[in-house]
């Protein structure tokens, strides 16, 4: 057992895994100090022009995936160090999940209201089928 802790001990990747994760949580608290800044300015934007900006959100969606890079790296769930040791994650992931999210609540409200239609009798068999009828068929 003394020879597996004196490997461990004297394995000079854990030592550099150790300067890596100082580093990376130095990083992580200037990170809190500009999400905190762009959360502000985000709210000020929406409050004087009563519209989200758009290169606020692409930045602050890159910084949330770049807290979570450094958080997944501190907790050992990967080996792979984020930036600047790998690429500025990008937007695009969070973009396209929040997209289908918006997709799959219109798919829901449809579905809803097809379901309301069908209780209170405004909608044909057909029609549920999504079958169009056409004026000959209806008479």
């Amino acid at each position: 057992m003394n020879d597996d802790l004196k490997t461990n001990v004297t394995n000079m990747n854990v030592w550099l895994r150790l300067v890596f994760m100082l580093l990376f949580s130095a990083i992580y608290f200037v990170t809190r100090m500009v999400l905190v800044a762009v959360i502000v300015l985000q709210f000020l934007w929406l409050l004087f022009t009563a519209d989200k900006n758009k290169a606020l959100l692409s930045f602050g969606a890159q910084l949330a995936t770049f807290i979570y890079q450094i958080y997944h790296y501190l907790t050992f769930n990967t080996e792979q160090r984020p930036f600047p040791f790998s690429e500025w994650p990008a937007d695009t992931a969070l973009i396209e999940s929040e997209q289908l999210d918006d997709e799959d609540s219109t798919a829901v409200e449809t579905e809803s209201v097809k379901t309301a239609a069908m209780e209170t009798g405004a909608v044909d068999a057909a029609s549920e089928n999504s079958v169009e009828l056409t004026d000959k068929d209806k008479s």
